[in-house]
């Protein structure tokens, strides 16, 4: 009884001593909070730089009277390492919302460059238009440089080729000869009903028609071998006309049975006065753009051959990018392909920056090295797109954005670095053996020492030790810009107070 009595006054005494110190905390909150911010966050910033919080450039050293007050909204900031930016600084510097983002862990790759030129696609590309036949250009209805469509009519000859033309002529008398010999048939076998002719006349006249028979498909043949289609035979047959003028269209580009060639009795119409809607970017097969009459090689009055070229039709949907790789890249290009890494293609365009084609895929090897130049030679798949589409008196103009013969050069993956911080090299300062980024931190930007591991043209990868985390948001260009203003700001006479709320 005597413990619990002595115990009681200690409890309370204990009890009043906490709500006093309490009380007292709560009371004295402004004078105490702050400081302790300031310490904490001065802690935080002394670790994450390095712990150098006493080094060069200290601002907030025993010395200084203002130290552990409150920056701003954000407390800590180290004056020496530390830029507050206007937002016309930030205009000049070029960083925009999209060039302050977080950081965040990726797969990089690292490359080679190599140098390439764009060329053609071998055997799709470019289609050559010839005439089957020997003739006189008497129409050209296409002009040099237009966007036609597949099945326009181009050319219209009239023909002189002497063996087509004796070709036909034994076509139509075999013609005649099987008329006169049905007619006869159907004549000898109301006769030979009667008695009055014998039968053996009837047979003899059903043998010659089936001669006449076998021998007018053996000239519907040559026919066909001269260059005319299965519907232009049988209009010849039909009319019983010679075939005087040819007219060529535009082949079909995925190489289907379309008729090429035809004769003038049917319905033409000119390239140029096509409709609106029959000159889409996608022909007949839904799949590829119109052709461009690249190479226009005979005029109206021009004799023409069998075989020579009328013109020739390119196709610039999709290119090749031909990289040369030298010796020692081949092993490299080889894993590239069979592991299939993206490339990407890199156009150095004059007074402009630099334009950057990436994802693009390997088409294919080549199984030799050229004996020359000592380079492997490698394909890209470039898709293209039309970059302007021009009308001009009813013709069209297509003018494509990526043409045969233009040099750039192709970054190729050779190795994978998985869980890196990337950053473009922009972004990144050097000062002697020192690199460093730029943190946003509230209004400012704080310089941060980071350790770069890899560095190309491009991209530089960051040590993912401490320095900087991923979600923390940083300046993605500009860092030299922004290194040579923390220089001119030190240079210069540094106000005690700058920084800091009175």
């Amino acid at each position: 009884m005597k413990a619990r009595i002595s115990q009681l006054p200690l409890k309370w005494i204990w009890t009043t001593t906490v709500i006093v110190t309490i009380g007292v905390l709560v009371l004295t909150v402004n004078r105490w909070l702050p400081v302790t911010q300031a310490w904490v966050n001065q802690t935080i910033s002394t670790f994450r730089g390095g712990g150098t919080s006493h080094g060069e450039g200290d601002s907030h050293s025993e010395e200084d009277p203002h130290a552990g007050h409150d920056h701003g909204s954000h407390p800590g900031h180290d004056e020496a390492t530390s830029l507050e930016l206007s937002a016309q600084a930030l205009r000049n510097v070029g960083l925009g919302p999209e060039q302050i983002q977080p950081v965040k862990l990726e797969t990089y790759r690292k490359s080679i460059t190599v140098p390439a030129v764009i060329v053609e696609q071998p055997g799709r590309t470019r289609i050559q238009v010839a005439t089957p036949m020997t003739g006189v250009i008497t129409k050209v209805h296409a002009l040099e440089g237009e966007a036609i469509k597949p099945g326009t009519l181009l050319f219209q000859i009239r023909l002189t080729h002497e063996d087509l033309v004796q070709s036909q002529t034994e076509f139509l008398k075999t013609l005649g000869e099987l008329d006169v010999e049905e007619r006869e048939i159907k004549r000898l076998a109301a006769v030979t009903n009667s008695g009055a002719v014998a039968g053996k006349v009837l047979l003899d006249r059903q043998y010659a028609k089936d001669k006449l028979s076998a021998l007018l498909s053996a000239q519907r043949e040559a026919l066909k071998l001269h260059g005319l289609s299965e519907e232009q035979v049988n209009q010849i047959a039909k009319q019983r006309r010679l075939l005087r003028e040819l007219q060529v269209f535009a082949p079909s580009f995925d190489g289907s049975d379309d008729v090429e060639l035809k004769i003038t009795r049917n319905e033409v119409q000119p390239v140029s006065l096509f409709q609106e809607e029959q000159s889409q970017d996608s022909s007949e097969d839904g799949h590829f753009g119109p052709l461009i009459l690249q190479d226009l090689d005979v005029h109206k009055g021009q004799s023409v051959t069998s075989g020579e070229t009328l013109c020739v039709l390119v196709h610039y949907d999709e290119l090749f990018i031909e990289g040369l790789a030298f010796e020692q890249d081949i092993a490299s290009l080889r894993q590239t392909s069979d592991q299939n890494w993206k490339v990407d293609a890199i156009f150095q365009r004059p007074g402009s920056e630099t334009q950057l084609v990436q994802g693009l895929e390997i088409a294919y090897l080549s199984n030799q090295v050229d004996p020359d130049s000592r380079t492997l030679h490698f394909y890209v798949r470039l898709p293209n797109e039309v970059a302007k589409d021009n009308r001009v008196s009813g013709n069209r103009y297509l003018e494509w954005k990526y043409l045969p013969g233009q040099r750039l050069q192709l970054r190729v993956p050779i190795e994978e670095m998985s869980e890196q911080i990337v950053l473009p090299v922009d972004a990144v300062a050097r000062e002697g053996a020192e690199y460093f980024i730029f943190q946003q931190n509230g209004d400012h930007f704080d310089r941060v020492p980071v350790h770069l591991t890899y560095r190309d043209q491009y991209s530089a990868v960051i040590a993912n030790d401490g320095s900087i985390f991923p979600g923390d948001v940083v300046a993605r260009r500009g860092a030299h810009q922004l290194q040579m203003a923390l220089k001119n700001k030190a240079g210069g006479g540094v106000d005690p107070h700058a920084g800091h709320n009175h």
